[in-house]
């Protein structure tokens, strides 16, 4: 099956230009500006040898499939929430192309076999092309060290607790597991021992009616830097190949950066909700914003912001998190952490392109090229000639959250009634059509993640 995308702005690698793009199966087989002198009549080649032709509106541009290295689907375990089908298509209409699930399932993720069985379910119903952490625990570094991370995105080490009970809190499990040869480690950063002080003080001055806009101060900065400050430490000292998660202050930036100059394995991701929301927004949105770690303050909103803009950051994702609005309904103590945000990530960040934060090529390099290269993933992640073609085409036209467009098994979204600029319009998953004129076409065509050494 041949597909000519056809004269469309191709946005890739920091240029935006017209061209022409031939879909093979499920590869890239032609990329073609009109620069090129023989544009036109390569184009009539092209178009007569291609089984569909899709031409491109004026207001449209396209753009290598999003690539989202931090979501939780909640399957195995909690599928009233969400599971590998119903948030894998949710992701796919909003131009998400590939996925890193992580572990913290019931039961958590942390033996082979377990992994094996979440691949196999992907599988059989995944919309687009899936990964799974392998979960460490205080005393599974034997299954650790038996993996092959040629087929698996990583490592997953909660240095906070956050959701479920996988906290790394063991100095020597730490080390072992930060000691593994080139093994990418992915590291939510939260002092357990902070956190709980803060919560005791809490409670103590507000008993059971801890107002949401003291999220901050009990899952505080200070609980983010002073775990960061380890990871860092370790990670320098041992040579490991660290991925430090949704990072949330400008402090932590800072570090994160500085730690590159003489160990560049480290990297760092960014979420899309640091970016839209902060502290001063608690009062209002409640539990809707509530996440681990939490929202900080706008000038940490603006310092994420200007990293993405000067490429300090190594990826743009979502922590997709989606728990029912029921659940999500009670205080303070009861309501869990997260967010889904996974079909509107990508709206959301050229948005802010809007705010001339940063460019449209930028949001393409955070969510598509940088991911790509920080994990090492094979030939994807870029519009180039041999790679997979997953895709998603974008059109200059407003597109207004809504209950009748939430794709999301928990059925409710912090953007709702929020218009964005743009409209995500169509998404290919290794050259299937998955979604076309916004809608989910029914077909499917995933591939598990394979990564280069």
């Amino acid at each position: 099956m041949k597909t000519l995308i056809k004269d469309i702005t191709i946005v890739n690698e920091d240029l935006s230009l017209k061209g022409s793009i031939l879909i093979d199966g499920e590869i890239i087989a032609r990329v073609i500006h009109c620069t090129a002198k023989d544009y036109a009549s390569v184009i009539g080649k092209l178009e007569a040898e291609a089984d569909s032709v899709i031409e491109a509106e004026p207001d449209a541009f396209i753009m290598p499939g999003v690539i989202d290295d931090q979501v939780h689907f909640r399957e195995p375990g909690a599928t009233h929430k969400g599971d590998i089908a119903s948030e894998s298509a949710a992701g796919a209409l909003g131009g998400v192309t590939s996925y890193m699930d992580m572990p913290n399932n019931n039961p958590p993720v942390c033996t082979l076999d377990a992994l094996e069985a979440k691949y196999e379910a992907a599988a059989q119903r995944s919309v687009s092309n899936y990964s799974f952490y392998l979960g460490a625990t205080n005393d599974n570094i034997d299954e650790l060290r038996r993996a092959d991370f040629s087929r698996i995105c990583g490592i997953k080490v909660f240095m906070g607790s956050s959701t479920g009970n996988m906290l790394v809190d063991n100095p020597e499990t730490l080390k072992e597991i930060f000691s593994l040869d080139d093994v990418l480690t992915a590291v939510h950063c939260e002092e357990e021992s902070i956190i709980r002080a803060n919560l005791e003080k809490a409670k103590a001055e507000y008993g059971d009616n801890i107002p949401f806009s003291a999220h901050p101060q009990i899952r505080s900065r200070e609980a983010c830097i002073t775990s960061t400050r380890k990871a860092l430490a370790l990670a320098s000292k041992l040579g490991t190949r660290l991925h430090i998660l949704h990072v949330s202050t400008a402090e932590e930036l800072e570090m994160i950066e500085a730690a590159r100059e003489g160990h560049p394995q480290v990297s760092a991701e960014v979420c899309v909700h640091y970016l839209w929301f902060a502290s001063e927004l608690y009062d209002e949105y409640g539990s809707r914003m509530k996440c681990n770690p939490a929202i900080k303050e706008t000038e940490d909103s603006y310092a994420l912001a200007e990293a993405i803009a000067a490429r300090r950051v190594q990826a743009v994702a979502t922590d997709h998190a989606p728990h029912t609005i029921q659940e999500k309904e009670g205080g303070y103590l009861q309501a869990p952490s997260g967010l889904p945000t996974l079909q509107h990530s990508l709206q959301l960040m050229l948005q802010i392109t809007e705010e001339e934060d940063f460019t449209i090529e930028t949001v393409v390099w955070a969510m598509c090229h940088a991911p790509a290269d920080t994990f090492r993933i094979d030939r994807r992640g870029y519009i180039r000639e041999g790679y997979y073609a997953d895709l998603a085409i974008v059109r200059k036209k407003d597109y207004t959250v809504s209950k009748d467009n939430i794709a999301y098994k928990c059925g409710w979204s912090p953007f709702e009634d929020l218009t964005f600029s743009y409209t995500v319009t169509d998404t290919f998953v290794n050259g299937t059509a998955v979604v076309r004129n916004g809608k989910l076409t029914g077909e499917r065509h995933p591939m598990r993640l394979e990564f280069y050494k």
